[in-house]
């Protein structure tokens, strides 16, 4: 074989973009979301490939789909690889296994979760197609870095295929403690199976410490040693590494936007339509772990306890449509409209409404331009692995005005806990008066808070993120990966 440089290869559920048909024919957009967010600005510099689903689309057939992918590489700077899923396999593996036993469970919400027998077989029989379409577009030299929760198995499927590939692991989501994860009917293998990769990274300590605990419970000969971030699990002759990187932003991109003078009088032009008044921004997916309809009771309540705040006051809620079609986030739209509208109700006068409700996904020049008009960002999730939001609010803020509400329980406060006003999302009465707190906070509390974030944020951005863990997973730096753009000879797949 040729001699090359190491690729990066990316491993996720879903490819960077959406495809949808307009007028009869298959378009492509840029996707969206905290992992493209997040690795986007890597591959774009280093080149390489990613692996995932392109997502389904009625009346396309997979033809039609790597047609326009293989368009969309010549303008592209990385490869986009497909793997096709029947609508039966999605429905499963995704629906099912991912997001009706796996998300709910690790994000400790097990009353939501659905053991259907049926799921775990699809969601090993997805993995294993994604082992095999890494195993013919990589080798041995690349570097395999899989990507969250819905694609545990994949490094397992790949031993079992007695191929030998550097397989490094990232979950973006919480790993529950072992009380909550012993619930999971598929537990031993799912460790067994995360123990295959070399490399395991987490958000925060609290996860390494968690599954490190689970590890010692299934894996009876494992020998454990953790320090602080970091620790090491010898299994026999071979030994995997754990540590916690929490991950980042592009801080320069988004601080870059703020400073444009068309972003700063679109966020001018916000703060005119209110009329000078404070402004709350919250930025959500749909989802149940987000805390929105406790959020928007703790507004209520807030208002209640502090009348001078009325008309003086605006809440922007932006609701991202997520999972619209399954009944538990449909039931969650619902509840968060008729709390909306109950609020709305009770406080509205003729020239004023406390809370508007924004259900769509927002340019991100636009959003930007938001989060630079609010003067609180408010981000209260019940839990979450990190909480990109958050850091992106602080990026924004290069006036360094603003004041973020933070939840306890977002991997994100452990970053940014000595700027932000933390929050026990469960506690209505305490987060209501840390929203006030926010609002009337003098402004050189305000700028003193806001530079200590975004030092946070500028310091652990994106690309730190990447560099540590390609360090920590190969024991090289992103600059040791090919720049996009240069020569590689392709490698021979029969």
């Amino acid at each position: 074989m040729p001699n090359r440089p190491s690729r990066l290869v990316i491993a996720s559920h879903r490819l960077p973009i959406v495809l949808f048909m307009e007028d009869g024919e298959l378009k492509v957009i840029h996707g969206a979301g905290g992992l493209v967010t997040a690795l986007k600005p890597v591959l774009t510099l280093r080149g390489g490939k990613w692996i995932g689903c392109p997502g389904t689309v009625p009346g396309a057939r997979a033809e039609e789909v790597d047609r326009i992918l293989a368009e969309t590489r010549q303008e592209s700077p990385f490869e986009l690889i497909p793997v096709h899923l029947t609508e039966e396999q999605h429905r499963l593996y995704y629906e099912g296994a991912s997001n009706s036993v796996i998300w709910p469970l690790f994000h400790d919400f097990l009353s939501l979760c659905d053991f259907d027998g049926r799921y775990f077989k699809a969601y090993e029989e997805v993995n294993r197609l994604f082992a095999s379409t890494l195993a013919s577009h990589t080798d041995e030299k690349d570097l395999i870095w899989v990507h969250d929760y819905q694609l545990m198995e994949v490094a397992l499927h790949l031993k079992d295929m007695r191929l030998h590939r550097r397989c490094a692991f990232f979950l973006h989501i919480p790993f529950p403690s072992p009380d909550i994860y012993l619930k999971l009917p598929w537990r031993d293998r799912i460790i067994r199976a995360l123990l295959e990769f070399h490399f395991i990274g987490f958000h925060t300590v609290r996860e390494v410490r968690n599954f490190v605990q689970c590890v010692k419970i299934f894996e009876k000969d494992a020998l454990v040693r953790r320090r602080g971030n970091w620790g090491t699990i010898t299994l026999g002759s071979r030994m995997v590494s754990v540590g916690a990187l929490p991950i980042g932003i592009d801080f320069r991109h988004f601080d870059r936007l703020s400073r444009h003078p068309a972003v700063r009088a679109r966020a001018a032009e916000i703060k005119n339509n209110h009329r000078g008044r404070k402004i709350i921004f919250g930025v959500d997916r749909l989802d149940y772990t987000k805390g929105i309809p406790e959020r928007l009771t703790a507004f209520e309540l807030m208002l209640e306890r502090h009348p001078e705040m009325l008309k003086n006051v605006t809440f922007l809620q932006l609701l991202v449509p997520s999972r619209e079609t399954v009944r538990e986030y449909a039931e969650l739209r619902d509840r968060v409209e008729r709390r909306i509208s109950s609020i709305n109700g009770r406080f509205s006068q003729d020239d004023w409404v406390p809370v508007i409700f924004m259900s769509r996904s927002m340019p991100q020049e636009e959003l930007v331009a938001h989060y630079l008009a609010a003067d609180v960002g408010l981000v209260t999730p019940r839990k979450d692995g990190m909480n990109l939001v958050s850091k992106e609010y602080c990026a924004a803020h290069s006036d360094l005005s603003g004041t973020l509400v933070l939840s306890e329980f977002a991997g994100a406060a452990c970053q940014l806990q000595r700027g932000a006003i933390l929050v026990n999302p469960n506690d209505r009465e305490g987060v209501a008066e840390a929203i006030y707190q926010a609002l009337v906070m003098p402004e050189g509390d305000k700028r003193r808070r806001m530079k200590i974030l975004r030092h946070a944020v500028r310091r652990h951005d994106v690309f730190w993120w990447a560099d540590s863990f390609l360090l920590a997973a190969s024991g090289k730096h992103i600059k040791d990966f090919p720049t996009a753009g240069d020569p590689v000879v392709p490698s021979f797949h029969p």
